[in-house]
């Protein structure tokens, strides 16, 4: 009996260490995500005509990306909607082709509608092959229009590479 004792605690400790690892890094990404959007809308203030009425949107603070031939690319972000975090998201991307370089990104994806949004939590998201961001630039956003209920954004951290593609990205949903 001692022993179930000792093997029921130690698995509490366990979960609880690990949930707080987690909690913690969620709130990591969180205050990321929030400094990321500053940033974006300081480099481009068109972009808050999305951020208004946009259904929902998600904010990748950090996606690195890399690659010689072969590429990817790995992100997490916070998913938004009607302006209020509701949960996490995590972005994969495996592409082969001509490519070189390492670059450190902001990207951010704006849902038109709530099917798109909905789409986006409760399916296993992914962008068509052939779909690209738009590389921000000062001014850029106010042309920018929704393409299939998404419209994309990415803006530059460090890093140099010549690919802006966005195709083959997948992404998970996690809820709060």
């Amino acid at each position: 009996m001692k022993l179930i004792s000792i093997c029921a605690l130690a698995t509490l400790l366990l979960t609880t260490t690990v949930g707080l690892a987690q909690s913690r890094k969620d709130q990591k990404i969180m205050q990321d995500a929030q400094k990321a959007k500053t940033t974006l809308l300081e480099t481009s203030p068109g972009l808050e005509r999305f951020f208004e009425d946009s259904a929902g949107y998600v904010i990748f603070p950090n996606v690195g990306k890399g690659g010689f031939i072969i590429g990817g690319a790995s992100g997490n972000g916070v998913v938004y909607e009607d302006g209020e975090p509701v949960g996490m998201a995590d972005l994969k991307k495996l592409n082969i082709g001509l490519q070189a370089g390492g670059q450190a990104i902001i990207e951010v994806i704006f849902f038109e509608t709530d099917v798109d949004l909905k789409r986006f939590k409760t399916e296993k998201f992914q962008f068509a092959a052939e779909t690209s961001a738009v590389a921000l630039k000062s001014g850029i956003a106010f042309n920018a229009k929704y393409k299939d209920g998404v419209a994309v954004f990415a803006l530059p951290k460090a890093g140099l590479m010549a690919d802006a593609s966005v195709g083959g990205q997948k992404f998970s949903y996690k809820a709060f």
